[in-house]
């Protein structure tokens, strides 16, 4: 998931004073350190459970600080094109 809204983020921290390391907690990370790098900006994307994690815990929809992104060439599928009759002369 991507973090597509870094200020909101930052002011529902505030707002409820929650420090970066007791929402690195709830995320289920051992360090602070990707949190501070969300929160500045040097990192923007994170695996869905503690994106899910992090808006539960400031009380928000994951849509409100999130979106999924699917950059990967192998989690696009290629859908063949179906196949045409050929009509041909008896």
């Amino acid at each position: 998931m991507e973090l597509i809204n870094r200020d909101k983020l930052i002011r529902r921290m505030g707002k409820l004073n929650v420090s970066q390391r007791e929402l690195a907690r709830a995320a289920g990370w051992k360090s602070h350190s990707y949190m501070r790098r969300l929160i500045t900006g040097e990192a923007k994307t994170l695996n869905t459970d503690p994106a899910l994690r992090i808006a539960h815990y400031l009380h928000l929809d994951v849509d409100d600080l999130f979106v999924t992104r699917v950059d990967s060439p192998r989690a696009q599928v290629d859908t063949p094109e179906p196949r045409r009759r050929i009509k041909t002369a008896a």
